[in-house]
């Protein structure tokens, strides 16, 4: 039996609830598969952490979590804590500290699930966005220049290096050969034009190894519109830190919400750990009450079976998954009445036996 060691980090809000169940899952698929065992460590890492420590993470938690293979996240957000100050404080530090160059997100309707395009039905949308995860738009440089005056001047600074955007365009056109040998690139090299531009040639550039993968260059604002009249046309799209992730809540609203979208950040050379969290946010409003969506956790887990080399057990959670919602047991965000536990049991009892 392979061990692997996961750092679970529940977060904040609801993610203390979504994480508890799909701990259960995986917990119940490990014991049935009889391949693996997850030794898992949990870390109170939070925002709650942050008001009683003044960090979101202690001074060396990036070398403690150094030590896993992988971690397993909730969500992370509160109220009382700026949004820039969760995110830079654990999210961002994780993701670059240990290189996690791709975060790769899943569109799908799944069954049971009716989409927001209506003409549309499980299984005639399926395709991933693989979003650059380190540097471009997100990149931590500039300042401000006399702040708090009418003179105040702002400046942040996009980043892309030809590394950065090579690897993550070589693995975006090895993973469309393992699919249906199409991607799509998102830019706006007519308004962006330094990044873009470059991006764009990048693109072509690695293009030319993979003849066998059909190619197209589309402005991120059609590319979002094509999102909704198309989407049935795209099996894999890379895009830049900023535009994956708006075209990735694009994605998770066609899918039915945000509660049903996963997500991976990966390092692929497995020098450090990678981390697996769903889209949604901590959902202050709703944690305590047990009505949270788990199954963009449970598709998180997934992906991070799939990723520590057992993809069929990681297709048995979202079969399960995918028979539960097709059974109409769905928690209140998609219209139903089940609880998070609830929900869980059902998917829990459609795993093989």
């Amino acid at each position: 039996m392979n061990h692997h060691s996961l750092a679970v980090i529940p977060g904040d809000g609801i993610g203390h609830e979504v994480v508890s169940e799909a701990l259960r899952v995986l917990q119940h698929v490990q014991q049935i598969s009889g391949r693996f065992q997850l030794d898992v460590q949990h870390f109170d890492w939070s925002c709650q952490y942050y008001l009683r420590h003044g960090r979101m993470m202690p001074e060396d938690g990036l070398s403690t979590l150094s030590g896993f293979e992988a971690i397993f996240l909730g969500a992370v957000g509160f109220p009382t804590v700026p949004d820039h100050v969760s995110l830079w404080g654990l999210l961002l530090p994780i993701r670059r500290g240990f290189d996690q160059y791709v975060n790769l997100r899943p569109v799908k309707i799944l069954q049971g699930i009716e989409s927001p395009l209506r003409r549309y039905k499980a299984g005639d949308i399926n395709f991933v966005v693989v979003r650059e995860n380190t540097e471009g738009e997100y990149s931590n440089i500039g300042g401000a220049l006399r702040p708090g005056t009418p003179d105040e001047v702002v400046i942040q600074n996009s980043v892309f290096t030809r590394k950065g955007t090579e690897r993550v365009m070589r693995w975006a056109f090895e993973l469309a050969r393992t699919s249906r040998k199409r991607l799509t690139a998102a830019t706006k090299s007519n308004g962006l034009n330094y990044s873009m531009p470059f991006w764009d040639e990048v693109f072509r550039q690695v293009g030319r190894e993979y003849p066998d993968v059909d190619q197209s260059l589309y402005h991120v604002d059609a590319l979002a519109s094509y999102f909704v009249t198309r989407p049935e046309s795209f099996d894999v799209v890379v895009a830049s830190n900023l535009f994956g992730d708006i075209l990735t809540d694009l994605g998770g609203a066609i899918q039915g919400g945000l509660g049903l979208a996963a997500s991976a950040n990966i390092n692929p050379d497995r020098r450090f750990p990678s981390m697996f969290e769903p889209v949604h946010g901590s959902a202050p409003d709703i944690a305590g009450k047990n009505i949270a969506n788990p199954v963009a956790q449970l598709w998180t887990a997934k992906l991070m079976l799939d990723h520590l080399g057992y993809p069929e057990e990681g297709q048995w959670i979202l079969d399960a998954i995918e028979a539960t919602l097709l059974a109409g047991i769905k928690t209140p965000d998609l219209g139903g009445t089940a609880t998070t536990h609830s929900f869980t049991d059902a998917v829990l009892s459609r795993l093989p036996a």
